[in-house]
């Protein structure tokens, strides 16, 4: 965002209740909020001018006052199976990356929502960046754009996952702003099914976001039993897996049928055991839930190593046979460095816990 702009409204900030509450601020009716967003998202429209639906003197009030600023690609790369992913420049010299993953029948679009994460996860090369700040609602909504406008028509985005760098509860208002445009009839128009958000398990905001958007849940367990769980994932430690399991089920009360995806990183001789999946199995016995094992993406200085092929579908049989609906991802973009947990951006660290809590979690692991 230029200087000039920033002292401007930034409208990619407004969910279409924020952007009614704008219009009516400045004296005019709410229901030019319906308007702007569809010259926006669906138009693609950004020169205020030229919506010609709008009066000219709101034209230029628009054009004097606010701006649509998204963030701006630095560098875009492409995988061998198509997968593509683009380092963007937000404020503040900070920089985050967003992955499309093109499959037969959909596009997904992996987003962010925080520059770098708090949450130190052991196994993903972002934790290891360390915290910077949260990201805007346009900067969030600013990836689909961006991405949606790179691709063109030739490659629909039809679902967005909330899993790229950060995580989505710890930065709630804008996350959910963000996904309520994605869901817009008036912007993306994207079924609720097709927005994912990922959370690692802050439980308060679990029950929060239960009450106020109705988008798919996935839950990085990762660990059948609190002990490991503490060490791959430290918010474990604070809301541990018996209020995350509550949360979860609260959730899944939604609607008939609705079941909450568990997101299991395979770990080799760290979670990876017969006797691991058989906890899982009594874990979520009662949970309506399906599990997505996630085969481990190496970074540098990387403490684990991926389970072997061989494990993994072992792992899955015995969950499949134990009555949950288990698969598992496919890597994609790995020659990119755009896999799951492999997404670092450019971070000023501002919390430098990872480097303690990784150090914590070898000497854990070691014993």
């Amino acid at each position: 965002m230029s200087e000039k702009e920033m002292d401007k409204v930034n409208l990619l900030n407004f969910d279409r209740k924020g952007m009614e509450a704008f219009f009516v601020e400045i004296g005019e009716k709410p229901f030019r909020a319906t308007q702007l967003l569809k010259w926006i998202y669906q138009e693609g429209i950004s020169d205020f001018a030229q919506m010609t639906n709008l009066s000219k003197s709101l034209r230029n009030y628009l054009t004097e006052h606010c701006c649509i600023s998204a963030p701006e690609i630095v560098v875009e790369q492409n995988a061998s199976d198509g997968t593509r992913k683009w380092l963007l420049q937000m404020n503040c010299d900070n920089r985050v990356e967003t992955v499309f993953i093109p499959e037969e029948k959909r596009g997904t679009l992996c987003v962010s929502s925080q520059v770098g994460c708090a949450l130190a996860c052991t196994f993903c090369s972002t934790a290891k960046q360390g915290f910077n700040r949260n990201l805007t609602t346009a900067e969030i909504i600013g990836q689909l754009y961006v991405a949606q406008n790179r691709l063109g028509s030739d490659k629909k985005i039809t679902n967005v996952v909330m899993m790229g760098m950060g995580e989505p509860l710890l930065n709630f208002d804008n996350v959910v702003a963000a996904m309520n445009l994605m869901m817009d009839d008036f912007s993306y128009g994207l079924s609720k099914r097709r927005v994912t958000l990922s959370t690692s398990g802050v439980v308060p905001a679990m029950y929060r976001l239960t009450e106020e958007c109705d988008v798919s849940l996935a839950v990085s367990l990762h660990a059948a039993n609190d002990a490991l769980r503490d060490v791959l994932v430290p918010i474990n430690q604070k809301y541990p897996l018996k209020e995350l399991l509550a949360a979860c089920r609260e959730n899944a009360k939604i609607s008939p049928h609705r079941t909450v995806t568990f997101e299991y990183v395979m770990l080799k001789g760290i979670n990876d055991s017969d006797s691991d999946a058989r906890k899982l199995i009594k874990l979520l016995k009662e949970m309506p839930a399906k599990i997505n094992l996630i085969p481990f993406n190496p970074f540098p200085e990387a403490i684990y190593e991926c389970s072997s092929s061989e494990t993994i579908e072992r792992f899955r049989s015995i969950l499949n046979n134990g009555g949950i609906v288990t698969t598992t991802r496919k890597t994609r973009g790995e020659d990119i460095a755009a896999a799951c947990g492999q997404l670092v951006g450019k971070v000023a660290d501002k919390s430098r816990r990872h480097l303690k809590l990784a150090q914590q979690a070898a000497r854990e692991i070691a014993k």
